[in-house]
């Protein structure tokens, strides 16, 4: 009985254990509306593994989110969107197979594109509504809540602001998600190269945002389709003077770069597709649907 209790006592730590991240620089911008631009790297001294963290973070209050659908060619990159859109910062959105078709659910400006479906991976739905932004399981959701805008992805990575348990931990990759607080306030996020496992842990435990306790937290489509635009505003002349790309991809993940034509010059980010070590100039697919931060007034003006 005590070589069973040892056993059990030694699969319950195994199974709880992860790195410990700690915040080894940050820095933080603002936009004139509200939004603010964060830049976190991380550190964790026992593995001296690091990962970059950047997030758009706003007040449910003044903002809201729009899913931006390319179902046709040509389809934009983010920062092409962003701009003529007239949003404050992007994401890539949901998942989509081989013929751009999407998988789960997809509205957009309030009218269903795609619906939703029941799959073990596609387990929620960042959606967006006059009431707020919520990050919802897919049992949760029903057509009767007027959204304007949702999009199902997953898998929740925060519920409850623990992390989820039973994540992959193993496979490596550019992330991207969406996450919720307490005070109306959510945010839109990328990160470096990390398994699914490490980027919940680092959401649930690591004070990524001052006043930002996450309570809920669901992956986008990450991988090649990685890509995060916020706008900056520059103090120094009083504009909002360029859009700033994080750049996911580990060889430019330290240092946060920024391009006034919000491309990359690695191409790797946004709809580049080139490995790292590779020469290779092929150009992958721009993401099908897209999710934006705008103004709440602009798209509720009454």
């Amino acid at each position: 009985m005590a070589k069973l209790k040892t056993a059990l006592l030694f699969l319950a730590v195994a199974a709880t254990a992860h790195a410990d991240w700690t915040i080894a620089a940050a820095t933080t911008e603002g936009s004139r509306v509200g939004v603010q631009h964060r830049h976190v790297v991380l550190e964790d001294a026992e593995t001296s593994e690091s990962a970059t963290v950047d997030l758009a973070l706003f007040s449910t209050k003044s903002c809201t989110l729009r899913v931006i659908d390319q179902p046709t060619p040509p389809r934009n990159d983010l920062a092409h969107v962003m701009a003529q859109e007239n949003c404050l910062a992007g994401v890539n959105g949901g998942y989509f197979d081989p013929d751009y078709a999407p998988i789960g659910l997809l509205i957009g400006d309030g009218k269903m594109i795609a619906p939703l479906q029941r799959a073990r991976l596609i387990t929620g739905v960042l959606a967006a509504s006059p009431h707020g932004v919520r990050i919802l399981r897919t049992r949760e959701f029903s057509r009767k809540q007027k959204v304007n805008a949702a999009l199902q992805c997953g898998p929740f990575l925060v519920d409850l602001g623990k992390h989820v348990r039973g994540l992959d931990d193993s496979h490596l990759a550019r992330r991207t998600f969406a996450a919720t607080g307490l005070n109306d306030r959510a945010l839109l996020g990328v990160c470096s190269e990390i398994s699914l496992a490490e980027l919940a842990n680092i959401l649930a435990t690591t004070p990524l945002a001052e006043d930002f306790k996450i309570q809920r937290a669901l992956n986008l489509d990450g991988g090649s389709s990685s890509a995060f635009v916020c706008q900056v505003f520059d103090s120094a002349t009083g504009t909002v003077a360029l859009q700033f790309l994080a750049c996911a991809h580990s060889a430019a993940s330290d240092v946060a770069i920024n391009f006034s034509m919000g491309n990359c010059t690695a191409r790797m980010c946004m709809c580049w597709h080139c490995p790292i070590g590779s020469k290779s100039n092929q150009q992958a697919r721009c993401c099908r649907s897209q999710m934006f931060i705008s103004l709440f007034q602009l798209r509720h003006p009454n």
